[in-house]
This record gives structure tokens, C-alpha cells and sequence, in this order.
């Protein structure tokens, strides 16, 4: 039934569009995708690389949330995470996912992100 994850929606304070711009698409180069013209009037941004895509969506009261995450698989998850450091962004590794390595990261606006990598033999 299902086939694949279309996108994930992450929240950010009203105005904070450039701070996004800035991390999904400087940090991670994601290219940024033109919003239809009804949905283009709320504001917001839209991301796409690697196979996902992030709606990024002003809200009023926008409070990051401490455990609500995408986990999106990486290829070469040590250069993502050597990549965001050298930009700034920590990472903190997790060993507690079976088959995995994983870290944590946050986007400017402290949206948590888990990314993944098989453990191959």
C-alpha cells in the first residue's frame, strides 16, 4: 500500500525561512523547491535532496520539539556529520539502534534530526 515517505514537516518561528534557507540548503544542499502559488502566501520553504524532502512551516508560539524526529538513512554518515560539525551543528552519536549508527543533529530552529546508516558485515 504504501510506497514511500513524500515529506516531513518541521516547524519554525514566523520569519525564520532564511535561517532554514541557510541549514537545509547551505548546510545539507538540499535544493530549494518553488512552492505552488496558494501555499507560497503562508510563508514557509520547501527542500529537496538525497531522496526526502522537508516542508519547513512558520507557526506562531513555534516551540522546537525535544524528541519528534525525521530519521532519514545516510550513505557515508561519517562526512554528514564531520560536514555539520564544520559547520557548527553538533552531533551527538547514539549506539542504541540495532543494525545501525545513527547520530542526532538539530536545525537552526533545534527541530531534531536522527540520521541513519546500515551496519554492513
Amino acid at each position: 500500500m504504501f510506497e514511500r515517505l513524500h515529506h516531513v514537516q518541521v516547524l519554525c518561528p514566523p520569519g525564520g525561512e532564511e535561517a532554514a534557507r541557510a541549514f537545509y540548503g547551505g548546510v545539507l544542499g538540499m535544493a530549494e523547491l518553488p512552492k505552488p502559488a496558494e501555499l507560497a502566501r503562508r510563508g514557509g520553504c520547501w527542500f529537496r535532496g538525497g531522496g526526502w524532502e522537508v516542508h519547513v512551516s512558520p507557526v506562531e508560539g513555534f516551540v522546537p520539539q525535544s524528541r519528534a524526529h525525521p530519521g532519514v538513512l545516510v550513505k557515508g554518515l561519517d562526512l554528514l556529520a564531520e560536514m555539520l560539525e564544520t559547520a557548527g551543528r553538533p552531533v551527538q552519536w547514539d549506539p542504541h539502534f540495532p543494525g545501525h549508527r545513527r547520530f542526532y543533529s538539530r536545525d537552526d530552529h533545534g527541530n531534531r534530526l536522527e540520521f541513519l546508516e546500515p551496519v554492513t558485515d
